[in-house]
C-alpha cells in the first residue's frame, strides 16, 4: 500500500511559477514509476508528465512541454512538478499517481495504481 500526499498548489498570476511535491509512504517508492494528471472542472483527467522508476526517463504531454519539469528524490520519497510559465488554461486539480514497475511508463490514468487526494492549482489572467 502507498499513500501519496501532494502539496505545493495554489493562485499564481499567468506567467508564474509553482513547484508540486508528492510525498509518498512505503520502503519501496524508487518500484514506482510516478505520473502527473490534472482535471479541470468538466473535463476528464489529463496526463501531465511521469517519471520512469528504473533510469528517471521523463515523458510530457505537449501542452506543457518546455515549462513543465518532473523529477524525483527517492532518498525522501518524493516526487516535483516544478511548473514555470503559467497559463490559465493550467488551472486544474493536479494529481499524483504511482504505478508498480511498469513496463512502459503509463501515460494514461488506467494503469495507475495509488493517487493523491489533489492540489489546486489556479492560474489568473
Amino acid at each position: 500500500q502507498v499513500q501519496l500526499v501532494e502539496s505545493g498548489g495554489g493562485l499564481v498570476q499567468a506567467g508564474g511559477s509553482l513547484r508540486l511535491s508528492c510525498a509518498a509512504s512505503g520502503r519501496t517508492f524508487s518500484s514506482y514509476s510516478m505520473g502527473w494528471f490534472r482535471q479541470a472542472p468538466g473535463k476528464q483527467r489529463a496526463f501531465v508528465a511521469a517519471i520512469s522508476w528504473y533510469g528517471g526517463n521523463t515523458y510530457y504531454a505537449d501542452s506543457v512541454k518546455g515549462r513543465f519539469t518532473i523529477s524525483r528524490s527517492n532518498a525522501k520519497n518524493t516526487v516535483y512538478l516544478q511548473m514555470n510559465s503559467l497559463k490559465p488554461e493550467d488551472t486544474a486539480l493536479y494529481y499524483c499517481a504511482a504505478a508498480w514497475r511498469p513496463t512502459i511508463v503509463p501515460t494514461t490514468p488506467r494503469p495507475y495504481d495509488y493517487w493523491g487526494q489533489g492540489t489546486q492549482v489556479t492560474v489568473s489572467s
